[in-house]
């Protein structure tokens, strides 16, 4: 079944690039390897002047590696991904984890060191030259999806975790998952905080944390979460769920009251861009009017 949420990375001209070594990278180490599915392209009529010079230029690829399907958008230089959002990575060959690491962290900034921990025998966390940020760790005998996207709560977002996930499961249905609270005040974390937390949306898992030491690398749209909804009820349902910042608001995406971005699409957008005029109604919407295409 589709995922529910699909992560969207947000890159500059050099997409086709970096998504072709993304794939040479995670391809031999991942069940099911990593694959390019979709291109698609800038149409030549209805940009706006902002995006005049990428007319016929790559739009978004779709990608997927392992388990998980990813969008790749080429928005320019306005924003980038950074460490909020993350991609845990548990793989069952120690081999594979390390070459992984070697890979993504060339280049790279480190977060903490690939080695031994009390929560993993061999688990590292790195920023990789995009800037998308990498957990990589031995799955345990029960290792669940290869791949987890997760959010990190910090700055003025610590103590957050907990509640996002329960309006997501209210938002998007499912169920809340693994439950860890801090014991002790930990660094900016109050006792009660989530250490780390998890839940199921639909066919999707979401994992959260609230920060124990102090940072402050705020969400936003370079890495967002596309939701596809079947007709226009449900996608009025899940954006009044989800838009909170109404000066957010663009062409189908929106910021929720954590600051995490999302795109609330129609499930059939591809085949409603190939109409006539649909690339520029898009353009002028907050969220989408699929008759409006």
């Amino acid at each position: 079944m589709a995922q529910t949420i699909t992560p969207s990375l947000w890159f500059s001209d050099d997409i086709n690039e970096v998504i072709e070594r993304y794939v040479a990278i995670f391809d031999p180490h991942l069940p099911g390897g990593a694959r390019v599915t979709r291109t698609s392209h800038y149409p030549s009529e209805g940009l706006l002047d902002f995006q005049k010079a990428n007319a016929g230029k790559v739009l978004t690829i779709d990608f997927v590696l392992g388990d998980m399907a990813f969008t790749a958008i080429n928005g320019g230089p306005a924003f980038t991904p950074n460490a909020s959002i993350s991609f845990f990575v548990r793989l069952s060959d120690r081999g594979s984890v390390t070459a992984l690491w070697e890979s993504l962290s060339d280049g790279g900034s480190v977060l903490m060191e690939l080695g031994s921990y009390p929560f993993n025998d061999h688990y590292g966390w790195v920023e990789d030259r995009n800037g998308v940020s990498w957990q990589l760790a031995l799955a345990g005998e029960d290792p669940g999806p290869v791949i987890v996207p997760s959010l990190l709560f910090n700055g003025q977002a610590v103590g957050h975790a907990e509640a996002a996930l329960r309006r997501y499961v209210d938002v998007l249905g499912g169920e809340i998952g693994t439950l860890a609270p801090y014991p002790e005040p930990t660094g900016p974390a109050a006792a009660g905080d989530l250490m780390y937390g998890d839940a199921r949306l639909g066919e999707s898992l979401l994992a959260a944390m609230d920060s124990g030491a102090p940072m402050d690398v705020p969400f936003g749209p370079g890495v967002s979460f596309i939701v596809a909804c079947d007709g226009q009820a449900e996608l009025d349902r899940v954006w009044a769920g989800l838009s909170r910042v109404p000066q957010a608001e663009q062409c189908g995406w929106c910021t929720d009251e954590f600051g995490v971005s999302w795109q609330v699409v129609p499930s059939n957008l591809d085949e409603l861009m190939e109409r006539p005029g649909a690339y520029e109604a898009l353009m002028h919407m907050r969220k989408i009017v699929i008759a409006e295409l």
